[in-house]
């Protein structure tokens, strides 16, 4: 993601750009990075886990995929703007959420269309960009990395808390819900 006054400028950011500049760009799209991600995990993955055909391996993934992308967001916050530690972990980033991005449009967004209704759908749609929207930034969120089995196992747990057929990651206990 290129700002239109980089692109009208003629050039992309670059090894050889001032710190400031990568920096103004970075921050920005660091932050909604993880708050996307933060937006997911409240909002949408629950409502996979409860409505999805088998959902539970997308789910697993995409947590882990979550964890991944904010690990690079993290390693270039612990790096000079510009350093060669930093453009790593600005890398590390965006090739995680590339593989996330393609893995969720093609599996858990498929799957999640095949079986919720369109009120449903609409519905999620307004809280994640309400939640976007109220969080320009990761202030006051925990942003930190979630185990995707502890992750799966909690929300299960939430949807259907009386569930007796629920064991280990409770796998199995929403089908035919």
């Amino acid at each position: 993601m290129v700002p239109s006054t980089v692109r009208r400028a003629g050039r992309a950011p670059g090894r050889d750009s001032d710190p400031r500049e990568l920096a103004g760009l970075w921050e920005p799209l660091a932050a909604r990075l993880d708050v996307h991600a933060l937006a997911e995990e409240k909002i949408f993955y629950p409502q996979l886990l409860a409505h999805g055909e088998d959902p539970e391996d997308e789910t697993l993934d995409a947590i882990g995929d979550h964890n991944e992308i904010r690990d690079g967001v993290a390693q270039a916050e612990r790096s000079p703007v510009g350093s060669g530690q930093w453009w790593e972990g600005v890398w590390a980033a965006r090739r995680a959420n590339d593989e996330h991005m393609g893995e969720e449009e093609n599996e858990g967004l498929a799957n999640f269309r095949l079986n919720a209704t369109t009120g449903l759908r609409e519905s999620l749609g307004r809280q994640f960009a309400e939640f976007l929207d109220a969080h320009p930034t990761t202030a006051g969120l925990d942003n930190s990395d979630k185990d995707p089995e502890g992750y799966v196992e909690e929300v299960q747990a939430e949807i259907d808390p009386s569930d007796p057929t629920r064991d280990g990651l409770g796998i199995g206990s929403l089908k035919g819900k």
